[in-house]
């Protein structure tokens, strides 16, 4: 695949207990970006951070170390990007989602991946 130029970064913010039918949240979404076909998906784990209820969740306090952020970076084309967003309408997304038009200037995988 060839992704060059204008794109979409789609970034979903979840906390990382959340889950879907007793799997990571995290895990369901980057499996249903990959069944769809899009070019890369990502998931970064915070090591502190707060939402919505302004509780600030963080790894140096083991009383406060559960439900930390977690984001998940899908990068692809407009059209592409937009097709998926319904693939998240019925998962228990209780985060942000953001949408960012990005310019991709290299997107290159390794010889012989995914043979």
């Amino acid at each position: 695949m060839r992704l060059n130029g204008r794109a979409f970064c789609l970034t979903i913010f979840v906390d990382d207990t959340d889950t879907w039918q007793h799997k990571p949240l995290f895990t369901e979404i980057v499996h249903r970006a990959h069944a769809f076909g899009l070019a890369g998906a990502t998931v970064f784990r915070g090591v502190e951070g707060y939402g919505a209820t302004s509780i600030v969740h963080t790894t140096r306090l083991l009383s406060m170390a559960d439900d930390l952020p977690v984001a998940i970076v899908i990068v692809d084309e407009v059209d592409r990007i937009r097709a998926f967003m319904p693939q998240l309408e019925e998962l228990p997304i209780s985060g942000l989602i953001t949408l960012q038009e990005v310019e991709v200037v290299h997107y290159k995988g390794r010889e012989g991946a995914g043979t």
